[in-house]
């Protein structure tokens, strides 16, 4: 398997997963919010929403374009400390699909 086809599973993952604990319904954050200069948009969004709306997406086109994959990915951990008032296994589940793709990525 290619590393563009696991990624791009592993992307299906990760929606399937942000869905499965209820993270996906989020409100699509105003077009002035993707202008944030910061990691991850924490001054503009929520995590989840940045995953939604940012991280997924800009994996896909470049799964979508063949084109080259960044050299390196470390969102679980940022996943992590966002989650950690969350249940265990919420956490758990999405830190996993979220390292997968770190992995992926880094790998490639």
């Amino acid at each position: 398997m290619t590393p563009h086809t696991e990624l791009e599973h592993a992307l299906t993952r990760l929606e399937a997963t942000l869905s499965s604990v209820d993270l996906w319904r989020t409100p699509q954050p105003e077009a002035m919010a993707f202008n944030s200069q910061e990691p991850f948009c924490v001054d503009t969004m929520e995590l989840p929403q940045w995953l939604r709306y940012v991280f997924i997406p800009r994996l896909q086109t470049l799964v979508d374009a063949k084109a080259a994959l960044p050299v390196s990915c470390q969102v679980a951990p940022a996943v992590e400390v966002y989650l950690q008032q969350s249940k265990p296994s919420t956490r758990a589940l999405v830190v996993k699909a979220v390292a997968d793709i770190d992995r992926i990525v880094t790998e490639a």
